[in-house]
């Protein structure tokens, strides 16, 4: 998870591993890596949330299109419009990244229609390098501007270790309502040995804003 090109990242994220006791390599990398954490916080969302919230059962997936959660609905009529324009205007003017698929989503079913309600939206980014901080906000701008009804939770998680690359995303107009580490403990012990002092500043302040939480906290977050 540790960026090679940087001394600092390597540092702070060895010791984080040595500190969850994990010393061995492992063949997961990359995609692979990325693709283990989704499922892993799909898992865990499914283990701790409770059946219902407010009477209404709940549904943890991934990958699922927003146009099938019924805030969002109405893009799907969008889409179908664009699709059916010849003169591909509507497409130039509109385009159609606005059909997103988060990486895991938590849906209500509220009883009044077919569709899901989308009570949360979780990005989960293996590492924060610049671009994924990005799509994170790209996509949390998109839940936020063409909903139909409540904004849903819109929540980061991430195994980055560099606390400068969690304020990337962490810090600003909160797209976000918060960003979850998976070893937020063991990061912070890791900052405090290995760590220089901008990183160690950054963290304090991200925790101490409450724009970083560890992921045990997730749960209860979105079980209000």
């Amino acid at each position: 998870m540790a960026d090679g090109g940087s001394k600092t990242s390597v540092a702070i994220a060895t010791k984080v591993l040595e500190t969850l006791g994990i010393t061995h390599e492992i063949p997961h990398v990359g995609q692979t890596a990325g693709a283990r954490l989704e499922e892993a916080v799909e898992k865990h969302l499914a283990d701790v949330l409770p059946r219902t919230i407010g009477g209404a059962p709940l549904t943890v997936s991934r990958r699922a299109p927003i146009i099938e959660f019924s805030q969002y609905e109405h893009l799907a009529q969008l889409e179908r419009l664009i699709k059916a324009d010849k003169s591909m205007t509507l497409r130039a003017s509109i385009g159609t990244d606005y059909v997103i698929k988060p990486d895991v989503t938590v849906g209500l079913e509220l009883g009044w229609d077919e569709s899901l309600y989308l009570h949360a939206a979780i990005p989960c980014k293996w590492t924060l390098r610049s671009d994924r901080a990005q799509n994170v906000r790209h996509e949390a701008v998109i839940l936020i501007r063409h909903r139909r009804g409540r904004l849903p939770h819109i929540a980061t998680v991430t195994a980055e270790p560099l606390p400068t690359r969690l304020a990337s995303l962490a810090r600003g107009t909160a797209e976000v309502d918060a960003v979850y580490h998976v070893a937020l403990d063991e990061l912070r012990a890791a900052c405090t040995a290995v760590g220089s002092s901008e990183q160690i500043e950054v963290l304090d302040e991200l925790t101490t804003h409450d724009r970083l939480r560890d992921l045990s906290m997730l749960g209860a977050t979105l079980s209000i």
